[in-house]
């Protein structure tokens, strides 16, 4: 996947005295990526506890439960873009200090939440915060790297994005074996500590020099297009129908906003973000990658949930270390990425990433509760290796088609797309389990363990003996 030609890539040069510490940067940017990506996810296997009456839990029902999770799902998918581009306008470092104060102000509140309602409004803030935290970092990230450093520098980046993914089942696991629920949220407080120190004295700020004029029609559109849109996708995979009226008032009321949005910019003077570049092939190609190895990514994780705590019986944080080849091949592959891309071409390589994470979900089908535990592990380190070799170069790719100065604008493109990708791999996943498991599931008072919307379930058996469903 080649850069487009006509990007428009600024080759200032960078200070000496950020030159020199810009690996310590990439590592305070890991840190305060991780917490934020890793809360995503680290919720789901908490999910029972909460349900549980007080003392134990906060006596939640199953809609509060999915709305404790769905809140910082919509507000962070739907404030990314907006985020992105305040970075360029007014500094990534301090939109960033902004994001992970208030990540680490939501996730005390949340950790002393005393009703589902509270957990609700809380969990909303920490996804308002973390939309300020993630595209900054690629922002910033992009500002202290000389342009061939860039590949190896997003590498890390995005294999620590899929480590985080990984390890959430595994955190919070290990957190609720020993504490209350509320540790998977009070955990963060002193990590955002130790983030904010080291950013206000690691990262440098940055910003483009020529802003421009605002656009404020363009944000409003791109807010409420991607919140209907992630709420019709969230929506259809909980109702295992996206033919229900709610999810199709949803999800195409928020494509025409988005189309809106489109047709705003190309005839704006002064546009948010400049839609041509969605006319070079690559560009596009590399977005809608994204997208798709995001699908892959958050639906593996999820239905590996389901699989592994209702069909082989294992606790949460069985099932989040089966994860670990997962993780490990991403971190190992993803900042390597670029040598196979040197020698056979972003094209080739991307590829043959996509047919490996293809055939690693296609082989979900062959599953059954006798399938040997190091067939898991293969499976999920070939998948890994495979998104990857794709994410790596895609991403790339698109930050290296916007000049240094709309770094922000970039990384708000590549994570909007990472975004709406994962929020339909789960629902498109939750929504064929439920739509083939659906005359076999009997439903019970919580939850599955880290399965937010699907019932309790336990698998069944033919008269052979082979696992045949679950009810």
């Amino acid at each position: 996947m080649s850069i487009p030609s006509g990007a428009r890539a600024a080759e200032s040069q960078i200070p000496e005295a950020v030159h020199r510490r810009r690996w310590a940067i990439l590592v305070v940017l890991m840190f305060s990526l991780l917490i934020v990506v890793l809360d995503n996810s680290i919720l789901n296997v908490a999910v029972k506890t909460i349900a549980s009456p007080a003392p134990t839990g906060l006596g939640a029902t199953q809609s509060q439960l999915e709305w404790a999770i769905n809140a910082y799902t919509l507000v962070f998918a739907g404030l990314l873009f907006t985020a992105g581009l305040l970075g360029d306008r007014i500094g990534r470092k301090k939109v960033l200090l902004f994001g992970i104060l208030l990540f680490g102000t939501g996730s005390a509140l949340a950790a002393m939440s005393g009703s589902p309602a509270q957990l609700i409004t809380w969990r909303a803030l920490m996804g308002f915060g973390a939309a300020f935290v993630m595209p900054a970092t690629l922002a910033v990230l992009m500002n202290v790297f000389e342009r061939d450093e860039q590949p190896r520098a997003i590498g890390i980046w995005a294999g620590s994005v899929g480590v985080a993914i990984a390890i959430g089942p595994i955190t919070g696991g290990l957190l609720l074996e020993h504490f209350w629920w509320g540790s998977i949220f009070l955990v963060n407080v002193p990590v955002v500590i130790v983030a904010l120190i080291a950013m206000v004295l690691l990262v440098p700020d940055s910003r483009d020099p020529n802003p421009g004029r605002t656009d404020p029609l363009g944000v409003l559109l791109s807010i409420v297009g991607l919140v209907l849109l992630v709420y019709g996708i969230i929506r259809g995979g909980q109702l295992a129908d996206f033919t229900d009226p709610v999810v199709l008032l949803s999800s195409i009321g928020g494509l025409l906003v988005l189309a809106g949005f489109v047709w705003h910019e190309k005839r704006s003077s002064h546009p948010a973000i400049d839609i041509t570049y969605f006319k070079e092939p690559s560009f596009a190609a590399a977005v809608a990658a994204i997208a798709l190895v995001f699908f892959a990514l958050m639906g593996v994780t999820f239905f590996s949930a389901f699989y592994m705590q209702s069909v082989r019986g294992w606790s949460a944080l069985q099932a989040g270390l089966m994860l670990l080849p997962l993780a490990a091949s991403q971190m190992i592959f993803a900042p390597r990425a670029r040598l196979l891309v040197d020698r056979f071409g972003a094209r080739v390589t991307c590829t043959v990433g996509m047919l490996l994470v293809a055939a690693g979900l296609a082989s979900f089908a062959l599953f059954d509760d006798t399938t040997p535990v190091w067939v898991l592990c293969l499976l999920f380190f070939v998948q890994g290796t495979g998104m990857a070799h794709v994410m790596t170069p895609v991403t790339v790719a698109v930050m290296q088609a916007l000049p240094r100065e709309k770094a922000g604008s970039g990384s708000a493109v590549n994570n909007t797309f990472r975004q709406v990708g994962g929020a339909l791999g789960v629902a498109v996943l939750g929504s064929v389990l439920s739509t083939v498991y659906r005359g076999d599931i009997v439903v019970s008072p919580f939850p599955a363990a880290g399965i937010p919307g699907l019932c309790a379930v336990h698998t069944t058996r033919d008269e052979g003996g082979h696992s045949c469903g679950v009810h």
